[in-house]
């Protein structure tokens, strides 16, 4: 591999979990806007603010200087994906959301969280290597 080739850095845009991430704050916003009126500013809105926070601590993390700040924000995405998780089991049981919307979402939720945990294990494992050599 040439130099060149070898020292370019990709970006957050080359992630899957970055771009996953984006297609789950799209879904939660279009699901959200068949709520009741009454939770726009309660539910609705607290299910958007941490379905954004995922790519958006991703995106952070990869801009800082060090490898494990970009991994301490990957926790951080995962503890918001924790908090989407669990409000859509209370939108499905609410009623809010139907079955098949509830376990297609939460179905996605899983395949992104086990791709931050992948993330997550293979930055470490940079780091690791980074370290010895």
């Amino acid at each position: 591999m040439n130099e060149s080739k070898k020292n370019m850095v990709k970006t957050h845009k080359n992630l899957n979990v970055w771009k996953k991430s984006i297609d789950a704050v799209l879904a939660i916003y279009d699901i959200t806007k068949q709520f009741p009126d009454y939770e726009k500013f309660d539910l609705s809105s607290q299910m958007q603010r941490c379905t954004v926070s995922i790519p958006s601590n991703i995106v952070e993390g990869a801009a800082r200087n060090s490898n494990k700040e970009f991994i301490q924000f990957l926790y951080i995405s995962l503890g918001s994906l924790s908090e989407l998780e669990t409000q859509l089991i209370i939108s499905y049981k609410l009623n809010y959301i139907s079955e098949e919307i509830f376990n297609e979402l939460t179905n996605k939720a899983e395949i992104l969280r086990k791709q931050l945990l992948s993330l997550i294990k293979y930055q470490k494992e940079k780091n690791k290597n980074d370290k010895t050599n």
